[in-house]
């Protein structure tokens, strides 16, 4: 350890080592400060103890407030753990060194156990604080036994004598939050010592510091309250449906920033499709996050509606207008992806534009019409149709990812674009991985949110499909046509159940139809069955009477399938069911071959 000189109050010295080797100091100054200068010191003193939100910068910015103007260095302990500040956490039973500034006193990270009753724990309870005392002087021997407990004997013992010091301490709102201990050397004028004006204005900078640290803790705890509800409110895990695999990130921003609002999801549609989403509410707060949990809700909503995508950012700044999200704008990438088309339809609602990637690994930015945010009202949206073949993929990312403060907006999508187009991969992980080395080094002020999704497709001739006319002999052919289909790919061991319930859901289905009634099978690890119609009235399943003649189609859909479902469609419903495949017909190819 060494030690350090430093000037009394006011003399803007820089600080050296406090124990060892000891230095002669400057003679003291005949003047004291002034009344207007220590006014001044103290304004500027306060307001930069005040001018974080962060524990760790807040004491920095004591011990830069109160070494040298006050003191040759500055030591801060606070209660282990740290506790809640919004109530009475009692005395302290622990106490740790967060910092040290001017000083090696003690090891950082010391833990110090106030014993019960002693000199330590009493001052914790709320007496009167400790100081200004010189070590080698009569009034130290008070000090002495809680310095002990503090820093032990042999710390203690090395410093030298003249020594003074002044403990205080540290008062939140509710309690005692810790302890703050300032030291002056001696010079060669004599011993150090605290004159009354310095410590009133050590008290006066103590008692800012307690307000300071805890409102620093009141900040953490709710900024950890605020990033465990934005986390709760986003998916843990994405569906993968059949013919595409998808990959998340979510980077939230640094601990300077507040909470963001940036989103992502993805939702299973009818017919194999996927609907994949990310958004971002502008601003960074606990509203934002809040705003950004309802326009989810509301985008999944809308999704299960399967409108078009221009059609869903249309409702959903509809919406925002009755959420009251004016305030807090929002934009928004919606794009649906059709596995047996091959096809993807994207509308942008003032939103970064997303990267496609080519199976030659070409990488392009979309050119969509941009749109305006959610929110701004009154907008049209427009949609735009993409070839999306096997082996490519898609990646929607909010602006956290390609602008900073350093680096402007069409810069890092250029980098992005370029980075994605030298990569040998494009799994949907890889690509996340590599869309985040575009990062720059330095503070990330803004959250991230990544959604990638490799296109695989589903084969055409994994897929059957027939428009059937709504008369009384089609379920008939309906029964025969699913037949045809089972044998073909080697699934006659379903053909039972499968008929009998592809009778039922298109009997139903020319029951209320007043146009052709559509019917699918699709195989891939599991055989899928879609029966749609005009009539937007889903159906339910209910109890049929003995007498009945109607009302047990979908009872017996629910006793045979593995998992069925109705989805509403822009222009009326589909109505669909499930089955495992059998053991030995589950390893399915999943590229593109002969059309059926």
């Amino acid at each position: 350890m060494r030690d350090h000189s430093s000037p009394q109050a006011g003399r803007p010295t820089a600080a050296v080592p406090l124990v060892g080797a000891q230095r002669s100091a400057p003679p003291h100054r005949d003047e004291r400060p002034g009344l207007a200068e220590r006014l001044g010191y103290l304004e500027t003193a306060t307001r930069r103890i005040n001018g974080s939100l962060d524990l760790r910068t807040t004491l920095r910015d004591l011990g830069r407030s109160l070494v040298p103007a006050l003191a040759d260095a500055a030591v801060v302990h606070l209660r282990d753990p740290l506790p809640p500040v919004e109530r009475d956490p009692g005395p302290p039973t622990a106490l740790r060194l967060h910092h040290g500034h001017g000083t090696r006193l003690g090891r950082r990270s010391r833990l110090c156990r106030p014993a019960p009753g002693g000199p330590l724990a009493r001052m914790l309870a709320g007496q009167a604080p400790y100081g200004p005392a010189v070590l080698g002087t009569p009034a130290a021997d008070r000090l002495r036994p809680l310095l002990t407990e503090l820093y032990g004997a042999r710390t203690l013992g090395r410093l030298a004598a003249g020594t003074a010091l002044l403990l205080l301490p540290l008062r939140g709102r509710k309690a005692v939050l810790g302890l703050l201990l300032l030291i002056r050397r001696p010079g060669k004028a004599g011993p150090a010592r605290f004159e009354p004006d310095d410590t009133a204005m050590a008290r006066h900078l103590a008692t800012q510091a307690g307000l300071a640290v805890d409102t620093a803790l009141r900040y953490a705890r709710e900024f950890e309250t605020a990033r465990e509800l934005q986390r709760r409110m986003l998916p843990a895990h994405l569906p993968q449906p059949h013919g595409v695999r998808l990959a998340h990130r979510y980077l939230p921003g640094e601990r300077g920033a507040q909470v963001g609002g940036d989103w992502y999801d993805s939702v299973e549609l009818p017919g194999n499709r996927v609907a994949l989403i990310v958004g971002d509410v502008m601003g960074h707060s606990l509203t934002s996050a809040a705003v950004m949990g309802q326009l989810r809700t509301s985008a999944q909503t809308l999704a299960g509606l399967d409108l078009p995508p221009h059609e869903v950012l249309y409702h959903l700044d509809e919406q925002a207008q009755h959420l009251g999200a004016e305030q807090h704008l929002a934009t928004c990438v919606y794009a649906v992806y059709d596995p047996i088309a091959n096809r993807v339809v994207v509308a942008n609602a003032g939103h970064v534009p997303p990267v496609l990637i080519g199976p030659d690994g070409t990488a392009e930015l979309l050119d969509l019409p941009p749109g305006a945010p959610i929110g701004v009202g009154g907008v049209d949206f427009t949609s735009t149709e993409l070839p999306a073949p096997p082996g490519s993929a898609l990646l929607l990312f909010t602006d956290g990812l390609v602008e900073s403060r350093r680096r402007p907006l069409t810069t890092g999508l250029e980098k992005l674009r370029a980075r994605l187009a030298a990569a040998h991969r494009h799994s949907p992980e890889h690509v996340c991985q590599e869309a985040l080395r575009v990062l720059p080094p330095g503070e990330r002020a803004d959250d991230i949110a990544l959604l990638a999704a490799a296109f695989d497709g589903i084969p055409a001739e994994d897929v059957s499909y027939w428009y059937l006319q709504p008369r009384h002999e089609t379920p008939g052919r309906a029964r025969r046509l699913a037949a045809h289909a089972l044998r073909r790919w080697g699934l006659e061991e379903l053909s039972e159940t499968t008929e009998l319930m592809v009778s039922e859901l298109v009997t139903n289905a020319i029951r209320h139809a007043t146009r052709p009634v559509t019917l699918r099978l699709v195989r891939t690890s599991r055989l899928r069955c879609e029966v749609g119609d005009d009539s937007p009235a889903l159906p339910r399943a209910r109890r049929a009477g003995p007498d009945d003649e109607h009302g047990r189609g979908l009872q017996i859909v629910a006793r045979c399938a593995d998992d069925w479902g109705a989805t509403r469609l822009g222009a009326g419903k589909v109505v669909w069911f499930e089955q495992r495949l059998p053991t030995r017909c589950r390893a399915v190819p999943t590229r593109a071959r002969d059309t059926a």
